[in-house]
């Protein structure tokens, strides 16, 4: 046997294949706490994640006027604002934003207005991609805001990757095949938690496959 010092064997570690970007707007709290409880799932289903806020466009005196709304501002200081770099890095997208008279809010339709560069130059094409909503009511535009995000998707070519009624937790939460969409002022409990945390599980093991 040789007196030699054995070197370690090389430790390597395996990067996921996902890159997820997760991309929320929100103004009262409740798209931030749905966006981290994605994140904190998305990390457990092995995906490396960036979460991403899009820019404030309002006023700052609107904002400022509002207690809660610029409470909500100061609390996100630290997440990054989204950029197309972002969006060109990440195989998969989740994308979660209030309801607005039926349509996402404007600030997430203005980040959207920023990618045609990459969308013109293919970089978001053949991507999964999911969306959830709030509204202040069950029909308050909950269905038709997701709808019109995935309308947006389809031009980008990507793949919508809707959580279906693949899960119990999907009726538990009100049966909305399209994505998770959460009544504001409602608690995030258990089924709640259950029904995020489900759909983003399956957008990323569904990116791991196309990206095997």
């Amino acid at each position: 046997m040789s007196d030699q010092p054995q070197t370690p064997a090389p430790q390597t570690t395996e990067k996921s294949p996902v890159k997820l970007a997760i991309v929320f707007y929100s103004s009262y709290s409740t798209n931030l706490q749905m966006a981290q409880i994605a994140a904190e799932a998305a990390r457990a289903a092995g995906a490396e994640l960036r979460l991403l806020r899009v820019a404030e466009t309002a006023p700052e005196a609107v904002v400022a006027g509002q207690e809660a709304w610029k409470k909500t501002l100061d609390s996100m200081a630290d997440i990054p604002v989204a950029t197309p770099a972002d969006m060109e890095w990440a195989n998969a997208y989740l994308f979660s934003s209030p309801t607005r008279f039926g349509q996402a809010a404007a600030q997430m339709r203005a980040f959207i207005d920023t990618l045609g560069g990459v969308w013109f130059q293919g970089k978001l094409a053949n991507k999964p991609v999911s969306a959830m909503t709030s509204a202040q009511n069950v029909h308050g535009g909950q269905e038709a805001t997701i709808l019109g995000l995935y309308t947006t998707f389809l031009h980008w070519g990507a793949i919508i990757a809707a959580p279906g009624f693949t899960d119990g937790s999907i009726f538990a939460t009100g049966g909305n095949p399209y994505g998770y969409s959460h009544t504001q002022g409602k608690d995030f409990g258990e089924n709640e938690r259950a029904a995020i945390s489900h759909q983003v599980t399956r957008l990323v093991e569904i990116a791991a496959k196309l990206a095997a």
